[in-house]
């Protein structure tokens, strides 16, 4: 299935900041250092957040399930 992109800024800014900073980086091995450039899209059905760590620049990925219109982590 093609990746499907979505826009990231329609989310409303509590839920945006939430998404931004509860972050985890398997390269720094820590928890919540932050994402920058987030892009949202949804791949087979899954809603992905994607940017990039505040402290490596390294890929990080928050996977999100939908259940009535409100978001939850699925780390």
């Amino acid at each position: 299935m093609e990746r499907q992109e979505r826009d990231f800024y329609q989310r409303d800014a509590e839920d945006q900041a939430s998404f931004l900073e509860q972050t985890w980086c398997n390269n720094c091995q820590q928890v919540d250092l932050g994402m920058k450039d987030p892009v949202e899209y949804e791949l087979d059905g899954v809603i992905m957040i994607e940017g990039k760590c505040k402290k490596c620049g390294e890929s990080v990925t928050t996977e999100l399930a939908d259940e009535d219109d409100d978001s939850e982590w699925i780390d």
